[in-house]
């Protein structure tokens, strides 16, 4: 796959995604996991302030600056990240280090677990 990037994450491995939300210009992050049957779970959310769209889910707390929850989704099989080049911020994901991904307008960008890593 031409200009691909993969970044292989075992079962039970984690990361976050981080991001400017487009119009309500406050940060979001999202911490992922990779379930054994090669799924992502999305374990926890967070915003740095609130506005349309970005109300904290049930249980939400106020934790160092950020107001977090627990979603209670159900696993899915891959993320698609928009690749607009228009919005304030890249997408950030870190794991065992970080890399920006959608910075400049493109493609949408494919988050998907790895069956074969680790």
């Amino acid at each position: 796959m031409a200009g691909a990037m993969m970044l292989a994450l075992a079962d039970g491995g984690s990361f976050t995604l981080e991001w400017t939300h487009s119009v309500e210009r406050e940060d979001w992050r999202e911490t992922w996991e990779v379930t054994e049957d090669h799924r992502l779970h999305l374990t926890e959310a967070a915003v740095k302030g609130s506005g349309a769209g970005m109300e904290p889910g049930p249980g939400g707390h106020f934790e160092d600056g950020w107001w977090v929850w627990a979603p209670d989704l159900p696993p899915v099989p891959a993320l698609t990240l928009a690749a607009s080049g228009e919005t304030p911020s890249a997408w950030t994901l870190c794991g065992e280090d970080c890399t920006q991904l959608g910075a400049t307008s493109g493609q949408p960008v494919q988050v998907a677990p790895c069956p074969d890593a680790g």
